[in-house]
């Protein structure tokens, strides 16, 4: 009733993902488990996660590894062992999505992934101003919304789980960043 009249939009998605992080919290409480958040490094850095919804958990095992590694390292779990699939291959092969609206892909509102983290990858671990990214052959437009989505990300990523540190600059207590970031204007 509070929503009436109102155009269904994120609240409503996000309550999706908050569901079903209480319910796995609730499971994991139950049987002694450890919940593991699912966010990787790509969608952390964006903000492209729910805050109490899949950001849920006690460890964000993958939340240093970049998007385009996780697929990589999917494909390299399938190839140990001969017929065993341990990731399903429609999971690897199928467009990445939040899956929290109808016909919902990553794509629609992100780069592609392997522009996305070439982009943060100079930001992250080069410190690479967003005038260098461009010169480097980014297009303007798509580093501007990164390094702003960075930015407003911040306030996430600090109420995100431990997670495990893979590359030489995870975010954690090494990363810090103002939580008004994102009121700054962009510098390209």
């Amino acid at each position: 009733d509070l929503f009436t009249g109102t155009e269904p939009g994120v609240a409503e998605e996000n309550l999706q993902s908050r569901i079903r992080g209480n319910l796995l919290m609730a499971i994991a409480n139950k049987f002694g488990h450890l919940l593991l958040s699912t966010g990787n490094k790509s969608e952390m850095a964006v903000g492209y996660c729910t805050l109490y919804g899949d950001m849920d958990g006690g460890l964000a095992a993958i939340a240093d590894v970049p998007k385009t590694r996780v697929f990589s390292l999917c494909k390299w779990l399938n190839t140990r062992e001969a017929g065993v699939e341990v990731i399903p291959s429609n999971i690897i092969v199928k467009p990445p999505s939040a899956e929290l609206k109808p016909d919902q892909l990553d794509r629609d509102s992100l780069p592609p992934y392997e522009i996305l983290d070439d982009i943060l990858h100079r930001l992250i671990h080069h410190h690479q101003s967003p005038d260098a990214i461009v010169d480097a052959g980014h297009d303007r437009d798509i580093v501007k919304q990164v390094v702003r989505l960075v930015r407003r990300a911040e306030f996430k990523r600090r109420q995100a789980p431990p997670g495990l540190k893979i590359t030489d600059r995870a975010f954690g207590t090494g990363w810090r960043m103002p939580i008004a970031a994102h009121r700054q204007p962009p510098s390209v």
